[in-house]
């Protein structure tokens, strides 16, 4: 299974509760923070959801 390289571009100031904490669940904490996840349809969805405040790319 491929990986993905997960990274928060934008601030969690402001945003919605559900939003802050799908971006706790995938293990972001602060702007630029990086994190590598098993690209599994669960971690799409996540992605999904706050897609505009994020870069993803496959490795």
């Amino acid at each position: 299974m491929s990986k993905l390289r997960i990274k928060l571009v934008k601030s969690t100031i402001g945003r919605k509760k559900e939003q802050i904490d799908t971006v706790k669940a995938l293990g972001l904490k602060k702007i630029n923070s990086v994190v590598e996840k098993e690209d599994t349809p669960q971690i799409r969805g996540m992605i999904n959801k706050i897609s505009f405040m994020l870069e993803v790319e496959e490795i």
